[in-house]
């Protein structure tokens, strides 16, 4: 079964973070965008329906800006879908990861599950770690 990436967003902000990812991973193909709200007539359970639709069929993970806004809750409607995953909290340091991982895996619920997992690492405050990292090399 073929495999799909949407990446959603308010504003340009899935398109830029496309941008970041085929610079460090080159082009891919089934990934695509939603930039949402970019236009005053913006329709947005249009542009989701017509995404879900074009995409039937595949396995779609669909990775959102911000848990519980208006992108992602839009997304939710599909949350019952059979081979259907939705993530919210897009950073790079996660599609990174995943991208390159998504369309060889065997199983995608497992791989979303532990790529999230590490890629919250990624996130650190670094003033705190380059503190801890001094002060433990002192030692």
């Amino acid at each position: 079964m073929e495999r799909k990436m949407i990446l959603a967003s308010h504003g340009k902000f899935a398109s830029g973070i496309l941008s970041s990812l085929e610079l460090i991973c080159g082009k891919n193909d089934n990934i695509t965008t939603l930039d949402c709200y970019i236009t005053e007539d913006f329709d947005l359970t249009k542009a989701v329906d017509e995404l879900m639709q074009q995409n039937e069929g595949a396995e779609v993970v669909v990775v959102t800006d911000l848990f519980g806004g208006s992108v992602n809750n839009e997304f939710l409607r599909y949350i019952n879908r059979e081979h259907f995953y939705l993530v919210a909290g897009m950073n790079l340091p996660f599609l990174i990861e995943f991208a390159t991982q998504f369309t060889v895996v065997p199983e995608l619920k497992t791989t979303i599950t532990s790529v999230l997992d590490s890629s919250k690492e990624a996130i650190q405050f670094c003033n705190l770690t380059y503190q801890t990292t001094v002060v433990e090399e002192d030692f």
